[in-house]
């Protein structure tokens, strides 16, 4: 989907007004084997900022992903904040190790693979695309740095490192309490620009990377127009599924149902005025004309969640008094239309 919001931003470039603030909730496709966590089809929010080249988007656009987070009721415990820069990667590969385009291609490819594996089997692969020992132990020592402040003193002073020093005190000062550096975070490959984040879920059963997003401030310009600096991020529902499960924030669901009308012998065209008058009072009624045995309508209304059932027959309609069974609690009550009216409604 980033790809398509950037074309049409493009293709309106000098129509709209900055900064843009844009989301989407597409359904989306991934031709790949199916996983936990990831299925061939899903539904998505991408959340995209156009026109701030500064790292106050940065902040904006992590600080919607942790709102979005909060409002499900997480708490900063459940997941963390996962923090890299593109450009910090790219200075390391390129100027300090001093890469080729191929090696620090392969190289980034293995970072990013590098939860995957055990660390022996790590470093025999750094080995293989880096002949200089050297270069695999300054690479272990830039991996193996948890915060800024133990990065290399050779990487101490690249802008990039004062870019997300600067992030991470706006995001401390936001009451973001769960953001960490992560050396080995590092997204797409094909239009990341700079700083990069990715959501982990901190349930020891679900320890993985939900969602995440980064600065992409060139994709626009591959469209044929002038750039826009962007940062945006995708979070997918299958994987928020997982974690709200998790963590037992997933709401449980009550049919909006309040009384299902359940119609003994052949009385629906004879019913139709006393449903209409319930109707028309407000109650959300359902009427089940299957015509199944009695005991087979009343589990069936149990499993649908629905708590009441009124009995409608020929003796009813005639009495004008209507049996309504709660189902909770197991009682049951003879009531005329505005007695069962007044019940539900309470």
């Amino acid at each position: 989907m980033t790809p398509s919001v950037s074309r049409m931003v493009a293709g309106r470039r000098q129509e709209l007004a900055y900064p843009l603030r844009w989301y989407s909730i597409p359904n989306l496709w991934r031709y790949e084997r199916p996983q936990r966590g990831r299925l061939r089809e899903h539904w998505q929010l991408n959340v995209d900022l156009f026109g701030v080249a500064t790292v106050q988007a940065d902040h904006e656009i992590i600080l919607v992903a942790d709102a979005i987070m909060q409002a499900y009721g997480a708490k900063h415990d459940d997941y963390t904040i996962h923090i890299n820069s593109r450009k910090l990667i790219d200075h390391l590969l390129k100027e300090k190790l001093e890469l080729k385009e191929k090696e620090a291609h392969d190289t980034a490819k293995l970072i990013d693979r590098k939860s995957k594996m055990s660390a022996d089997e790590f470093v025999a692969q750094a080995k293989e695309i880096l002949e200089d020992s050297n270069q695999v132990a300054h690479l272990l020592e830039f991996l193996n740095s948890k915060t800024l402040s133990s990065l290399p003193s050779s990487l101490q002073s690249h802008p990039s490192v004062e870019e997300l020093k600067a992030l991470f005190r706006l995001l401390a000062e936001s009451g973001v309490t769960d953001a960490v550096f992560d050396p080995s975070v590092m997204r797409g490959f094909d239009y990341y620009t700079d700083i990069v984040f990715e959501v982990y879920d901190n349930n020891p059963e679900n320890n993985r990377s939900m969602f995440g997003g980064g600065r992409y401030d060139g994709l626009v310009a591959m469209f044929g127009v002038e750039p826009v600096p962007t940062v945006g991020f995708g979070m997918g529902d299958v994987t928020l599924q997982n974690f709200l499960e998790g963590h037992k924030l997933l709401p449980k669901l009550h049919p909006e149902t309040d009384v299902v009308a359940i119609l003994i012998g052949d009385v629906y065209e004879a019913a139709q005025k006393t449903l209409s008058d319930l109707r028309a009072k407000g109650l959300r009624l359902a009427v089940d004309s299957s015509g199944r045995k009695l005991d087979t309508q009343i589990k069936s209304v149990a499993k649908a969640g629905v708590r009441y059932a009124v009995f409608i027959g020929k003796d009813e309609l005639e009495a004008d008094k209507f049996k309504l069974r709660d189902l909770e609690k197991g009682e049951e009550r003879a009531l005329s239309v505005a007695e069962l009216t007044a019940t539900l409604l309470g």
